[in-house]
């Protein structure tokens, strides 16, 4: 299993937009299961109403963890989504 931190930095946190973009980028890694922890809370990253229930705002930390076959590619490509787009 991978997994990262990252703080995010969007002013308005994870709203629609790059909620989408996240779950559609989860759910092209077939192979893995993506999840997304804020506090005592985990989703899975494809399920976007549970992604944005999460109330995720600028300043709040979360950790992304990645598990199956192509969890290296997967890890990689979402680190990167995070750093472009919150």
């Amino acid at each position: 299993m991978k997994q990262f931190t990252y703080a995010i930095t969007d002013p308005i946190g994870i709203h629609a937009r790059p909620a989408g973009m996240l779950a559609q980028l989860a759910k092209s890694f077939a192979d893995s299961t993506v999840t997304l922890t804020k506090g005592d809370q985990t989703v899975k990253a494809p399920q976007l109403m549970k992604l944005m229930n999460l109330g995720v705002k600028a300043g709040d930390e979360v950790t992304i963890g990645v598990e199956g076959g192509d969890e290296d590619a997967a890890a990689a490509a979402l680190e990167q989504f995070f750093k472009e787009n919150l």
